[in-house]
């Protein structure tokens, strides 16, 4: 929790946790690199973009505190009607939710200043999600936003993903079965999209019936008689909700 490798993220989310927001003034913020969270063995991997400053750098976890009608809020009520969350709702870090083969990522570990990240920014981070996806080595991951979609493609390439060419561009419900993943790709849920109607509660469930269908080992896997060489299948995974690794991770809900 320590990286102060970016002086612009550092000066923000700390001059943001020593300022804070009138609803929150007699809270402590946490005010640091924001970890992931989930299950350590999911097999759906979520990358977002950054923490928002009063949301996930006040309460240090991803896309939780920004509010009823944030995008915690909606992304756990998504996730809670698609049987992967306990509760419909991620209000504060000791809230009880648990997540059942989901886990929670981000391109960027620090609120950045406006909600965006410089391109250096997210390269610095980007080690931290590369190093996520080795170990939970997810069956399908879905990126949250045109960023996400794109850093994650990054991601994945270092870890010898074999993409496409030429890459595929961000677009809302697009599909990839790579060799080893089933990547997915969805409008992020900020209010910036959900208050729009950009982003409704039905699309947001379409896209994860499509990861729960993705599950599945693709037919080539099935034809081989199993998942690709050193991944885990899902078939006797426990889905007992846990706490991820923590390599200064995170995740919020800036709009994408």
């Amino acid at each position: 929790m320590a990286c102060r490798a970016c002086p612009r993220l550092v000066r923000h989310r700390e001059e943001v946790a020593r300022r804070k927001a009138r609803a929150f003034r007699n809270e402590t913020y946490w005010g640091k690199p924001v970890p992931g969270f989930g299950d350590p063995e999911a097999w759906l991997f979520l990358v977002g973009l950054a923490p928002a400053a009063h949301g996930a750098n006040r309460t240090g976890r991803p896309f939780t505190g920004d509010g009823p009608r944030g995008a915690g809020d909606f992304l756990m009520a998504a996730l809670h009607r698609a049987g992967l969350a306990n509760r419909p709702f991620s209000r504060l870090a000791d809230d009880g939710l648990a997540l059942s083969g989901v886990y929670l990522s981000a391109i960027c570990r620090c609120a950045p200043p406006k909600n965006r990240p410089t391109p250096a920014e997210v390269r610095n981070c980007l080690p931290f999600l590369v190093e996520e996806l080795r170990i939970v080595r997810p069956r399908v991951v879905l990126c949250l936003g045109g960023l996400a979609f794109s850093w994650t493609l990054r991601a994945l390439e270092a870890l010898g993903e074999a993409l496409p060419r030429p890459r595929p561009k961000f677009r809302h419900g697009l599909r990839l079965d790579l060799p080893a993943a089933t990547l997915l790709a969805s409008y992020h849920p900020s209010r910036q999209n959900t208050q729009t109607g950009r982003l409704t509660p039905a699309m947001l469930d379409a896209v994860l019936a499509e990861a729960l269908q993705a599950q599945a080992p693709l037919p080539a896997q099935r034809a081989e008689g199993g998942t690709p060489t050193g991944r885990r299948g899902t078939r006797g995974r426990s889905s007992r909700p846990r706490g991820g690794p923590r390599p200064e991770a995170g995740s919020g809900p800036p709009p994408s």
